[in-house]
């Protein structure tokens, strides 16, 4: 009875640590997702071979050599032992030479750069971080959100990222790698849905006051069909995105609310990334913003 009353409680314990990764980089819903957990599991399953037997020993040997059992003696018998030389230099080595080998390999295909190979025509969405919002870009379909990021499953998501303010970190956890966005480049990120659902997105670095509030949702439309029901419903909204309307979205604000806009200027990613390219060499980052009138000819 005692022992099927612990396995009942060790299951239960099991089951509300796991409840844990739901949502997270231990719950994916995209490829990138999926083969950054089986690397995540693979390599801490590799580092337990070691760490278990060190902890099992630790315990048994404290039990068993503990302060009044006198018949416990220990007096070894000997000085050196090659097996156990053997054992503690070859495990560690086999094992980073395992880890040195995924790491080599998933590198290279997890490359963030790297475009997906898939037979769906890909979407390309650009991502601009500000304080403390975020901004996605379809130039492929003249329109903008802000904090609401919509793409079809199934469909690979091309991403293009930069920052109009202090460096941030665009993740969708449970789609898989995080990357920086910084102010005057422009990063690459490349990832797909599986299946449909709504996806939370964050900052994965810390940039200021509003940082706790700096979230958006990641939706994954069932069907292409109805991610053209969200791009009608955006086009609905009749409001631009302009020079002049970007000055007052790249003011700092808090927990921001979804935003829409039908139309977005031609060339409005790549001014952002390039404004800063305008500085003088001795100008203050902090001091030349986005609110700065851009000169003749540059945007309309």
């Amino acid at each position: 009875m005692l022992i099927r009353n612990l396995s009942k409680a060790a299951v239960a314990i099991f089951a509300i640590l796991l409840s844990g990764c739901e949502g997270g980089v231990l719950d994916p819903k995209g490829q990138i997702g999926i083969d950054e957990k089986h690397l995540i599991v693979v390599a801490t399953l590799l580092m337990l071979v070691v760490v278990i037997p060190v902890i099992f020993m630790t315990l048994y040997f404290a039990w068993k050599y503990r302060d009044g059992r006198n018949h416990e003696i220990y007096a070894p018998k000997w000085a050196h032992s090659k097996m156990i030389e053997i054992v503690v230099w070859l495990v560690p080595i086999v094992i980073v030479i395992i880890l040195g080998i995924m790491t080599w390999g998933s590198t290279h295909d997890l490359d963030p750069y790297k475009p997906l190979e898939h037979e769906a025509t890909p979407i390309t969405v650009e991502v601009v971080s500000l304080n403390w919002k975020w901004l996605f870009i379809y130039p492929e379909l003249g329109i903008a959100s802000v904090n609401e990021l919509a793409f079809p499953a199934n469909v690979p998501v091309n991403f293009k990222i930069s920052s109009d303010t202090a460096m941030n970190s665009f993740f969708i956890p449970q789609l898989g790698s995080q990357i920086y966005s910084m102010a005057g480049m422009a990063t690459q990120l490349h990832l797909i849905a599986n299946e449909a659902g709504v996806f939370d997105g964050i900052s994965a670095n810390y940039s200021g006051a509003g940082f706790a509030g700096m979230k958006f949702k990641a939706i994954a439309t069932a069907t292409p069909e109805e991610f053209a029901l969200w791009v009608a419903k955006v086009k609905q909204q009749k409001q631009p995105l302009n020079f002049d309307s970007y000055q007052l979205l790249a003011k700092p604000s808090e927990n921001n609310a979804v935003q829409y806009y039908d139309t977005v200027s031609e060339g409005m990613f790549n001014h952002i990334v390039m404004q800063y390219m305008h500085m003088d060499a001795g100008m203050d980052m902090s001091s030349h913003s986005a609110h700065s009138s851009p000169k003749h000819g540059e945007m309309e």
